[in-house]
């Protein structure tokens, strides 16, 4: 997804990370088994204690409590040296209800926890702790699940945050309809005629996909939250990468397999980046962390038969999925993938900052030009197309969907160009009023690039 790109129910990473945990009935020692990424050893070691251990990718045999250190050291290293989070942050976090986002919202109550404990904090109050929300999409507008289960699988949801103390968390339930403009008379109505426009399986479901992430962050914008916390794990970028070659969106991929996305209004990171989805189901076995499998909502065409793919790869070699990662990241990231040093510093510690990602003076504003729909940068040929349609269109249909990528155009916009005005007329406003924003802001920044050319020119 070029949209922070994760579909775990509401907000996940793929239906591998919204699996089945296992049998209730299933002792400890047996899921552990059953579950482990390789043979299970007889002791851990990381602490020499005796017991079943769980063996992680790489052979090192761990025990229960070193296994969670484990992950949770991984989490808070994403976070911490990517700068992530910030003390003066409001933080909102995408709950689909499947293992990678409950442990996600375990993991970064805990590191409010103990911001809020915390001498620096509590004492002097030096630093402030930042806010944490929690927001689940509600699609059942688009299921055919029974209402009164939705209703149900939201009350676990609350269940699960009150549980969670210190430091208040709001809820944020949204109707994925929300993101129509606030005019229609009938929101669920037009949004199941925007989806029934769309022919393409795989393009309904990255379309649904984009919408999640628009809601998240009406989301945010309307409630005041600074970054968006998604739980996209290791395996679900993995999933993407392999998809995303397949649609033809390689120029795109870079984008969507950073811990940080900075080209949404609110900005997007990933802290479970490194973690694969068999090691987040089983933490949340061991620790009964409770989830809701009712709100998974499976993947279809294309990125559904590559999620089915990657599981059998994962059940011949975990480490498959961080190899795909690995090569993935060899690709160069955009400028919107880090965030300006600007304020940052302030909170990292001094070793970390080396570490920090800076970025120059002369980048703290990127230029790329971002598919209307999707969010991907434009390629090179898209950018001259879209510099052609601005000289010629007659109509704002032209410039809209000149405005659309390559990809989108093959699979979400209707093959019929007839079609286009009415797909366009019934998408969100909050798109397609960046049209003319986005029309001019490109024409600027093309003709300060024809001026110093010409300025160039007239030295030589």
């Amino acid at each position: 997804m070029a949209a922070a790109s994760s579909a775990c129910g509401g907000a996940g990473c793929g239906p591998q990370c919204s699996s089945s945990a296992g049998g209730e009935g299933d002792a400890p020692a047996d899921s552990m088994g059953r579950l482990s990424i390789s043979a299970a050893a007889a002791t851990c070691g990381k602490c020499d204690g005796g017991g079943a251990a769980v063996a992680v990718a790489g052979g090192v045999g761990m025990c229960a409590d070193c296994f969670r250190a484990h992950l949770f050291g991984k989490f808070k290293l994403a976070v911490t040296s990517n700068a992530m989070v910030r003390p003066t942050d409001a933080v909102l976090l995408a709950f689909s209800g499947g293992p990678a986002s409950r442990v996600a919202l375990q993991f970064i109550h805990e590191m409010q926890s103990k911001a809020i404990q915390s001498w620096e904090t509590s004492n002097s109050q030096a630093l402030p702790a930042f806010s944490l929300g929690v927001a689940f999409v509600d699609e059942s507008v688009l299921s055919v699940k029974p209402g009164h289960e939705i209703d149900t699988a939201i009350e676990d949801i609350k269940l699960i945050l009150s549980s969670l103390s210190p430091g208040d968390k709001q809820l944020h339930v949204a109707p994925l309809e929300d993101v129509i403009s606030s005019g229609s008379d009938d929101k669920a109505a037009r949004l199941k005629e925007l989806v029934g426009v769309i022919n393409d399986e795989t393009g309904r479901d990255d379309f649904i996909r984009c919408l999640r992430m628009l809601s998240l962050q009406k989301i945010a914008l309307e409630n005041g939250y600074t970054k968006i916390m998604l739980g996209t794990c290791a395996s679900g970028i993995a999933c993407h990468v392999l998809s995303a070659t397949v649609k033809g969106q390689g120029y795109a991929l870079p984008a969507d397999v950073q811990y940080v996305d900075t080209r949404w209004e609110v900005p997007v990171v990933l802290p479970l980046h490194d973690c694969l989805a068999q090691e987040l189901n089983l933490l949340c076995e061991l620790y009964s962390l409770k989830t809701q499998e009712l709100l998974n909502r499976p993947c279809s065409g294309i990125n559904g038969l590559v999620a089915s793919f990657v599981s059998r790869l994962r059940e011949e070699n975990p480490s498959r999925e961080h190899t795909i990662l690995r090569t993935a990241q060899k690709l160069k990231p955009f400028s919107f993938n880090k965030f300006s040093a600007n304020g940052y510093h302030d909170f990292l510690p001094s070793r970390l900052r080396p570490k920090f990602q800076n970025i120059d003076a002369n980048e703290s504003t990127f230029s790329e030009i971002l598919c209307l729909i999707c969010g991907s940068p434009f390629s090179e040929s898209e950018l001259q197309n879209l510099e052609n349609t601005k000289h010629k269109a007659q109509k704002k249909i032209d410039l809209y969907t000149a405005h659309c990528c390559q990809s989108c155009h093959f699979q979400i916009l209707p093959a019929a160009t007839d079609m286009h005005g009415h797909f366009f007329s019934l998408l969100p406003k909050f798109w397609t009023e960046k049209v003319d924003t986005a029309s001019a802001s490109h024409s600027s920044v093309r003709d300060q690039i024809a001026d110093y050319l010409l300025d160039e020119d007239d030295e030589n």
